[in-house]
């Protein structure tokens, strides 16, 4: 066989917006849900008297937002390793591991040290019960990207442990992708073998889960399909440029499928049963008709949305913190007697804060860690920015 020559990567990327958006009211979702488990837990009828589709809009959409991520992986991944190698057949195993290394890895273990140290400390919140396998168990599940399945045997590890399940899917995709595409990224046995993913999704939410309800939310195979619909809609895409009545169809029809599955998640619900698996896979298809939409058009977001584009782009850091914030506000809003006044000013606290921690930590941590890892590896800093080419000069 000849030998497969590997080009020097393509540089000088920039941000697409629309992609940043999505990641920006995905976080939004999280950070909402997670503040709402909070009140609840302290037995806060904050909800009394609101509409039932506001409430299951504004604060049950966490699930949601995270099958947002996936897709947006998906697409990001496949395209920057497409622009990066020039075909998927080309893709360095040894680097693409790097480069996930020095994005995921710095922020991860750095996590990890705080946690453990806090639960050494006996710190409320963050400890490890021995019933789920104590410290030592949890540090491991962390590490092999397996909390979800911890979860699913043993029951929920403590709120900013319980996060990383979603790592664990996430980062079990890529441990194989790079071997895949070197395997089959020349030919259909790619696309075939992601269509294979999207399939099995459902069933991952469904009957594959066996009546276990932490299953249902956390499988591999429940993440994995908006994954592969990432994926797919990057392949798709690399080297095509769509018509313009193509994109409005695209934008369009994701468009009005997100939105109907996010506002009106009952009805949604409804139509698309829990028993089905296919709510989940209807957000994964609409979030990645939208990413294609975004990615071809280059579409630039007005000054209003600011804040979420921000928050979406340091949405990786956000995630893997917020729960220090929420916990921190869950005990500020207990010290007010559980008033009703305090409830939004907890929402809007944990969200503002949340994200300015995340900004903090990405700015004089991660994103510098970042930086000098590649570049010890001799990996310019600009060489896996997003999907498209930045202006020149």
């Amino acid at each position: 066989m000849a030998e497969v020559r590997h080009e020097a990567p393509a540089r000088s990327w920039s941000r697409v917006d629309g992609i940043d958006l999505l990641r920006g009211l995905a976080i939004f979702f999280v950070l909402m849900n997670h503040v709402n488990m909070q009140l609840l837990f302290a037995h806060v009828p904050y909800t009394r008297g609101l509409p039932k589709q506001v409430v299951s809009s504004l604060v049950w959409n966490g699930q949601q937002g995270v099958q947002i991520f996936f897709a947006v992986s998906g697409f990001l991944i496949t395209t920057t390793s497409l622009r990066r190698w020039k075909s998927l057949v080309q893709v360095s195993v040894a680097d693409f591991y790097r480069l996930r290394f020095a994005r995921i890895a710095p922020l991860l273990i750095g996590l990890l040290v705080v946690l453990s140290v806090l639960h050494l400390a006996h710190v409320q919140h963050f400890v490890v019960k021995p019933e789920t396998g104590g410290l030592g168990r949890a540090l491991v599940a962390a590490l092999t990207f397996h909390v979800n399945l911890l979860e699913a045997r043993r029951g929920y590890l403590p709120g900013s442990w319980d996060i990383l399940w979603s790592l664990s899917v996430e980062e079990t995709f890529y441990f194989a992708f790079p071997w895949v595409c070197r395997w089959l990224g020349r030919g259909r046995l790619m696309i075939a073998l992601l269509l294979v993913f999207v399939v099995l999704g459902p069933f991952g939410r469904s009957v594959l889960t066996h009546g276990n309800p932490v299953w249902r939310e956390y499988s591999y195979l429940g993440g994995m399909d908006a994954i592969a619909m990432g994926c797919l809609a990057a392949i798709t895409l690399n080297g095509r440029k769509l018509s313009r009545a193509w994109l409005w169809w695209l934008g369009g029809a994701g468009g009005a499928l997100l939105l109907f599955c996010l506002l009106l998640s009952r009805t949604a619900e409804a139509w698309l049963p829990e028993r089905t698996g296919l709510y989940m896979s209807a957000i994964g298809a609409s979030a990645s008709m939208l990413i294609a939409v975004a990615a071809q058009t280059g579409w630039r977001s007005p000054r209003v949305l600011t804040p979420l584009l921000l928050a979406g782009q340091r949405s990786y850091e956000i995630y893997l913190t917020h729960m220090f914030v929420v916990v921190a506000m869950a005990a500020a809003f207990a010290a007010t007697g559980h008033a009703m006044w305090a409830v939004p000013v907890f929402f809007i606290a944990a969200i503002v804060i949340s994200g300015l921690l995340g900004e903090l930590v990405g700015r004089f941590y991660s994103e510098p860690t970042n930086r000098r890892l590649r570049a010890r590896w001799h990996d310019g800093a600009r060489e896996m920015g997003s999907v498209v080419e930045a202006a020149a000069g």
